[in-house]
């Protein structure tokens, strides 16, 4: 069960809010092979100045900065998770919104480490 934050600016939310939604989720249902009803998202998003990136770090035009953070069990293989990236990059894209801006990273825990609502016993 991932759970997805993503930081953006607070116009973007307002224009393509739902649309990167679906790109990211799109995405890991394809890369990860993830349920598609296994859907949670929080989007926090931003005034002007409160994202904060050095614009040329690792050698790209950041001019926006997205930030999207997968939260997920340990589970996949560096390869999965690289493609799974791509996919995100590859939707987002689609949306115009540029790879350079973007900024994902997972990070990992145990099966045991979540509660969805739903009892163990």
């Amino acid at each position: 069960m991932p759970l997805v934050q993503i930081d953006l600016d607070r116009s973007l939310a307002e224009r393509l809010g739902p649309q990167i939604s679906e790109g990211v989720h799109q995405a890991l249902v394809d890369g990860l092979g993830m349920d598609p009803t296994d859907k949670f998202q929080i989007f926090r998003t931003h005034a002007p100045g409160e994202l904060v990136a050095d614009p040329g770090y690792n050698g790209v035009d950041r001019r926006d900065l997205i930030s999207v953070q997968i939260q997920m069990v340990h589970m996949y293989d560096v390869t999965t998770k690289w493609a799974t990236f791509d996919l995100i990059a590859k939707n987002l894209a689609d949306l115009g919104i540029r790879n350079d801006d973007l900024l994902i990273s997972v990070v990992e825990n145990g099966f045991e480490d979540w509660y969805a609502g739903k009892s163990r016993n």
